[in-house]
């Protein structure tokens, strides 16, 4: 699981409402602006996960689902925080955050493209969308970001399944607001999590 991990949810696809459903989308969203404490969006953490923070993002991780922080001594350098799935020495699930990972990228599309390269002969990509991260109004641009949603399979290396193993993965990729390319990911055994997991993951990120 060398390049594979789990972060915003996918923007639901634009309605045209008329009335009495716009007032109310108008009033809603009024409620969300004066409560939301100086954040344009608020990540939403599911309950029983914990929390990766690094200086360009924080992250959630299904911590009640066994996942466990790996201690910074021990990650790979290029990653800034990691989580690890083990069951019976095995990696069976892992959410890593790389940051400034590639040169000349200024932009989530820039950020994507690198990041995606890394993916892997063996996988497939499922899905790419423009993603809305959450996190302060002044975070600008940097809140804009990109999903990829792919499935692969294990290389039995570096203690994760046995080869051919087949897994799942959403990587989201963009840019801090101080210019520094992140990717989150989340991978694991396919079937071991479901669209709402990904979901989720996607929507437990928050940039700084």
């Amino acid at each position: 699981m060398s390049t594979r991990t789990w972060g915003a949810r996918r923007p639901r696809r634009r309605r045209t409402t008329t009335g009495a459903a716009v007032t109310a989308a108008v009033a809603a969203a009024a409620v969300l602006l004066t409560g939301c404490g100086g954040d344009a969006d608020k990540a939403s953490v599911p309950e029983g996960w914990g929390t990766l923070e690094t200086g360009s993002l924080s992250v959630g991780y299904p911590k009640g689902e066994g996942y466990a922080e790996q201690p910074a001594a021990e990650r790979a350098k290029a990653n800034a925080a990691v989580a690890l799935k083990e069951e019976d020495g095995i990696r069976t699930g892992m959410v890593s955050v790389q940051l400034d990972f590639a040169t000349g990228v200024h932009d989530a599309a820039g950020a994507a493209a690198a990041a995606g390269a890394g993916i892997g002969l063996n996988s497939t990509r499922k899905a790419t969308d423009d993603v809305r991260l959450a996190g302060p109004e002044d975070a600008g641009e940097a809140r804009e970001a990109r999903r990829i949603d792919y499935d692969f399979t294990s290389d039995g290396q570096e203690d994760t399944p046995n080869r051919g193993t087949p897994m799942t993965g959403v990587l989201v990729a963009g840019v801090d607001s101080k210019g520094v390319p992140f990717v989150v990911r989340l991978n694991a055994v396919k079937d071991a999590v479901d669209a709402e997991d990904l979901d989720a993951f996607v929507g437990s990120i928050s940039v700084k």
